[in-house]
């Protein structure tokens, strides 16, 4: 364990050899800003923009992940083209324990950035709980991403160009908030529906067993698909 604690600490210490890297550290600070301050200003003066707090906070939760899933995949990218990924072969750990290590601290950032966010914007009374299980839901992307991104490409050039497709991807669900009610099922293939979903669901007073259930599941069955796919790129 001691091992994998060591290896997902130096991991994290990459992040901040690169200036590009550490720029992205700013994301989550502006999110704050404008959940907190610029949203609240914004709903006051046009009323009519009431109804769709729910869409603004659900984006705020949903680009929480994209600091870690950016800096993550670039990480891994990087290692894979200047060929030092090969040496984990050798690193006397299970293919577990090297997912878990690379994945640990984005993943648990990840969490605690939205726990925050959820905390303290002002729109809806949450209770603890309830935010807890959203964030760990949400931070769920940030593996399947990461893996995801890491199974499919070779070099920087097409991970920039898989970056912004998924970009785009995660936040698809957001259209069903514009469409009839019966058109929301349709989403469900996206792994973020799940997220979006449970958030109006807090919003609304309903409740969120159901649905946070149904995601836990399907990340559940991404990751373990993405896994088998990332290592048996990298180690098989």
């Amino acid at each position: 364990m001691k091992t994998v604690i060591k290896l997902a600490v130096t991991d994290f210490k990459l992040i901040f050899r690169s200036p590009s890297l550490r720029g992205f550290l700013v994301l989550p600070i502006l999110l704050y800003v404008l959940i907190v301050w610029f949203v609240p200003g914004l709903v006051e003066k046009y009323d009519f923009l009431t109804p769709y707090l729910p869409v603004f906070l659900v984006i705020g939760v949903i680009e929480n992940t994209q600091t870690f899933c950016f800096i993550s995949s670039m990480v891994l990218i990087d290692e894979k083209e200047t060929e030092v990924a090969r040496l984990y072969g050798v690193v006397p750990l299970t293919h577990i324990q090297y997912l878990f290590s690379r994945m640990l601290i984005p993943f648990l950032f990840t969490v605690l950035l939205n726990v925050g966010l959820l905390a303290v914007q002002p729109f809806y009374p949450i209770h603890w709980v309830a935010n807890l299980t959203i964030s760990l839901l949400t931070a769920c992307v940030v593996p399947v991403y990461v893996l995801g991104i890491n199974a499919l490409v070779k070099n920087r050039m097409e991970g920039l160009i898989y970056i912004k497709a998924f970009n785009i991807v995660v936040l698809v669900p957001v259209a069903a908030f514009f469409l009839p009610l019966h058109f929301s099922p349709a989403f469900g293939i996206f792994p973020t529906h799940w997220i979006f979903q449970s958030i109006a669901n807090v919003t609304a007073g309903l409740p969120i067993v159901g649905v946070i259930t149904i995601g836990s599941t399907y990340f559940l069955l991404l990751l373990i698909f993405v896994s088998k796919a990332f290592l048996k790129k990298h180690f098989i």
